[in-house]
């Protein structure tokens, strides 16, 4: 991946005082509508993956919206600002790898020592982004690598889909109706989307919701105390800055180019690594360029490339929204049933798990390292302290650098 040269960062970039002109001229309902399915996208399965590792780490009321708050606000803040300076779909969000990653080790460490592990983590993505190293890490340890230990990582998620639709048959059944007629029949509407929406409901049509203790008083978000230690950096900091770059940045550069732009890697790289430490202040992990959901701005179901940036500022504008409700909209997601939870998560990492299978063992050169690395992803068993997916890593780029270079 080559860094683009100063005179492709500024192309494209809205003249000052013209913005907001600009915006409005360039809106239509081709790039408001797929703003809006990204924001959707990342505001169900992830919020509520996101709900399960704050369950897991004992959070309280105030930190879970904390966190709530920190990764929806400022990733929607990140892809405005990004998608306004350039006029690109630099689409910002939080990391759903890294949620999925973080529900295997909040219970490992205090709250503060979280906290001073997603701002160790910022600082890193900070660091490689000026440096300029972003693509030598990758490199170091196999992309086949990677994606294999993503897929144990959340193979455990989607499995739960089965017990989950046993469980609640006719909010299961009418899920998985609505995700296999829209991924053969429409090329618009996302398939897991449309298995969500199907599935609320469902849900609230077949049995109601008791929202209880918090919600009807507004919880300001609050600055958090950082503790910075050893095992966080190695064990939380690190892995999370390379499922970032990895899972997030990496894609979402990529679906720039694939769609003809020439996006400001390097800036990329170092806002997402400013604005996940802002995060980190607030209890959340990150706020970086979403992969998933600049795949999506930037695709041609966008409209005109030059007006597509216009997505991203709508997808924005909405988790911001999101966020700063979200002292009233976590109580209604925690009044979910345990099931319905787990098969929303499910379906929200059905593509992740199916994409990551593919391109881990889609050749023979990194075989068994992957294989090795998904194995040990999967077992999530910690060892010393350390957690299956950096094990997963460690195991899988040795065997790689080792017996299959």
């Amino acid at each position: 991946m080559e860094l683009p040269k100063e005179t492709e960062v500024l192309e494209g970039v809205i003249p000052r005082g013209n913005w907001v002109s600009s915006l409005f001229s360039d809106a239509t309902a081709q790039n408001v509508a797929t703003g809006l399915i990204s924001a959707t996208l990342i505001m169900t399965g992830p919020a509520i993956i996101l709900l399960e590792a704050a369950a897991n780490g004992g959070f309280t009321n105030q930190q879970t919206i904390n966190w709530m708050f920190a990764v929806y606000f400022f990733g929607g803040l990140f892809g405005i600002l990004m998608a306004l300076r350039y006029r690109m779909p630099i689409t910002g969000g939080h990391s759903l790898t890294g949620v999925a990653f973080l529900v295997t080790v909040t219970a490992q460490f205090t709250y503060p020592q979280l906290v001073g592990g997603y701002l160790m983590s910022g600082l890193l993505i900070f660091l490689i982004g000026i440096s300029g190293l972003f693509t030598k890490i990758i490199k170091w340890v196999p992309r086949e690598v990677i994606s294999a230990m993503l897929a144990g990582l959340v193979a455990g998620y989607v499995v739960r889909l089965v017990p989950s639709v046993k469980e609640m048959p006719i909010v299961g059944g009418a899920a998985l109706i609505s995700y296999f007629i829209l991924m053969k029949f429409s090329k618009r509407i996302p398939p897991v989307l449309g298995a969500v929406v199907v599935a609320i409901l469902a849900l609230l049509g077949t049995q109601g919701l008791e929202m209880k203790g918090m919600g009807n008083a507004y919880l300001f978000p609050t600055l958090q105390a950082p503790e910075f230690t050893w095992k966080g950096l190695l064990t939380l900091a690190v892995p999370l800055a390379m499922l970032i770059l990895s899972n997030d940045v990496a894609p979402g550069v990529g679906a720039l180019q694939s769609t003809g732009y020439k996006p400001p890697i390097r800036n990329i790289v170092s806002v997402s690594g400013i604005f996940s430490v802002i995060t980190s202040f607030f209890g959340g992990q990150c706020a970086n360029i979403a992969g998933m959901m600049t795949a999506i701005c930037s695709g041609t179901d966008s409209g005109p490339k030059s007006q597509r940036y216009v997505a991203a500022v709508v997808s924005g504008i909405a988790m911001v929204g999101f966020g700063v409700f979200a002292w009233k909209i976590v109580p209604f997601i925690q009044a979910l049933p345990q099931a319905f939870i787990s098969m929303l998560a499910g379906f929200a990492l059905v593509g992740v798990l199916l994409s990551n299978l593919q391109l881990g063992f889609a050749g023979k050169k990194y075989s068994l390292s992957s294989l090795t690395a998904f194995i040990v992803a999967l077992s999530n068993v910690s060892l010393f302290h350390v957690s299956a997916p950096v094990w997963a890593l460690l195991f899988g780029a040795v065997i790689a650098r080792t017996l299959e270079k």
